[in-house]
């Protein structure tokens, strides 16, 4: 399988439980939800997305033809040490081209996966850890998983019918840009007190 690949880099988990490790980040190419092109965000099944997941131009992006190659180039990110070796896969939609050979490439390399999907896929066995952010008028398929973050607000998602769903952690992140996203999101938690509040803390110190 060739392995198409919008970005890798190194830096600080910015979301969520995990929020402040050192990982790289793998981004992959591509989603189901949407093209990535602006001429198709108002038709898209998920019109907020922030992040660029068209092509393979990004920093250290590019194609790998094999499981091992791209999960080398991991490596030499992550560079010296082995301790605590975390890389975050995402998107785009990561479960398009995450399989069993990269999952089992990287474990060989120390490494420990986490994922970022939105759920419409069924996860690959053998995530370390994984987070699910559900997007309004989706079928969510995999409701069972370590986080569960909920971009807020989204109109025609309900978070107490989420709160059946298997997974430790229940994260509510304000959306980026519009006004009013994190009083939104703290007034969930203050209701909910199930959920916890997570914010993109990466932006607020500068990190891509």
């Amino acid at each position: 399988m060739t392995y198409a690949v919008k970005e890798c880099f190194l830096t600080l988990q910015g979301e969520g439980v995990q929020t402040g490790s050192r990982a790289v980040f793998l981004r992959f190419a591509g989603c189901n939800l949407w093209s990535g092109r602006e001429t198709d965000r108002a038709t898209a099944q998920c019109r907020f997305c922030d992040t660029d997941f068209v092509g393979t131009d990004g920093v250290n992006g590019g194609k790998f033809v094999s499981a091992e190659a791209l999960a080398d180039h991991v490596e030499r990110l992550w560079g010296e040490g082995s301790e605590r070796r975390l890389v975050v896969v995402t998107g785009g939609e990561p479960m398009l081209q995450l399989d069993s050979p990269l999952i089992d490439a990287l474990h060989a390399r120390g490494l420990r996966v986490a994922v970022e999907s939105n759920g419409t896929l069924a996860a690959t066995p053998g995530i370390d850890w994984l987070c699910i952010s559900p997007k309004a008028g989706t079928e969510v398929v995999q409701r069972k998983g370590d986080e569960l973050k909920l971009v807020w607000p989204q109109a025609g998602i309900d978070p107490a019918a989420l709160e059946d769903w298997d997974f430790a952690h229940f994260l509510v992140q304000p959306m980026d840009g519009p006004a009013g996203s994190v009083e939104a999101a703290i007034a969930l938690v203050m209701r909910r007190p199930r959920w916890r509040l997570s914010l993109q803390s990466h932006k607020v110190v500068g990190l891509a």
